[in-house]
């Protein structure tokens, strides 16, 4: 098997190439650099780094022809729903431009690969509490730039299947979490937050946003766990909930790390700017039709995961003071 994987040094990109090279799989990772930064570092000896950038179509079919993959997994996007809102069209074009030149890349070989589309639950927008939990039929109702951006990718895969017979398979994942997940995210934030308050870099105050949504969340390493079945034996034209079952809300997901800082007394103090134009209060997805087709379901508890996190961000803090 012949494995590429675009974001290969991201949060997601990083454990799915783990995942691949411990299934020996060959493994090829899109690129916009040479070197890999701190994600795939180890790793480094052990996969093929193509310099790519997505927006570059002649790029996109060169790193395509060097590969020459049997399998694709697209992880690479602009991922934050906070950075949508101050960069609406970068997220557009990157995430929706981005696949595109993928896909006509992947058509033009000879023997076009399996394609993984990877979505979000973001997709599904605001949801009713009588519409919960979340089933692939869900009405799709985005509200945020990278909502909007998904479904685009969403809907393009599904595009390509049915005009190109193209073997795509797409994914809508619901909230993940775990070691090397970037400080832009809510959980990693406020991991890295009460991490430098261990070590004395800030005053014990926290910064928070709103802390009333409530959502599915998930280990990263089940959630890759389950793009490796879905991209080897995914129905094609199909797309499948990855999820839980079980919402946490951001003010459960804070008691649980501050009960665990090893400073106690710590305050949260609300930061109007990390408030958003509009934000989805509820998202609680049902994995039913995954477990059904492949006997997939989540097995790390969120718990582990947080401790998990949270750990992570004591080392690299650690790891910044020398």
């Amino acid at each position: 098997m012949r494995v590429l994987i675009t974001g290969i040094s991201g949060f997601v990109g990083s454990h799915m190439a783990e995942f691949a090279l411990a299934r020996g799989a060959r493994v090829f990772g899109a690129s916009r650099g040479r070197r890999g930064p701190e994600n795939i570092r180890p790793l480094l000896d052990r996969v093929t780094l193509l310099p790519c950038d997505l927006l570059d179509a002649a790029a996109v079919r060169h790193a395509f022809e060097q590969s020459a993959p049997t399998h694709v997994v697209h992880l690479a996007a602009q991922s934050s729903v906070g950075e949508s809102w101050q960069a609406p069209a970068e997220t557009l074009a990157t995430n929706v431009v981005g696949q595109a030149n993928l896909l006509e890349a992947a058509r033009m070989l000879a023997r076009p690969p399996r394609v993984l589309c990877v979505g979000s639950s973001e997709e599904y927008g605001q949801v009713e509490e009588d519409e919960l939990p979340i089933r692939e039929s869900n009405a799709l109702r985005p509200l945020s730039p990278y909502a909007v951006s998904k479904v685009a990718q969403d809907l393009m895969g599904y595009q390509y299947w049915k005009s190109y017979g193209l073997p795509i398979v797409r994914a809508r994942a619901f909230g993940h979490d775990g070691p090397r997940r970037g400080e832009g995210f809510v959980t990693s934030s406020l991991a890295r937050q009460v991490a430098e308050i261990e070590a004395g870099r800030r005053e014990p105050v926290i910064e928070v946003g709103d802390l009333k949504p409530r959502r599915d969340y998930s280990d990263v390493r089940d959630i890759v766990r389950g793009y490796w079945l879905l991209v080897e034996r995914g129905e094609p034209g199909e797309v499948y909930n990855l999820c839980s079952g079980r919402v946490w809300s951001i003010q459960e997901v804070l008691d649980f790390l501050l009960d665990r800082a090893r400073v106690k007394g710590i305050a949260v103090r609300v930061d109007p700017a990390r408030f958003r134009p509009s934000d989805v209060m509820v998202l609680q997805g049902d994995a039913a039709k995954i477990e059904a087709a492949m006997g997939w379901r989540t097995e790390i508890p969120f718990e582990r995961t947080l401790a998990d996190l949270l750990e992570y961000w004591r080392q690299r803090v650690r790891s910044a003071g020398g």
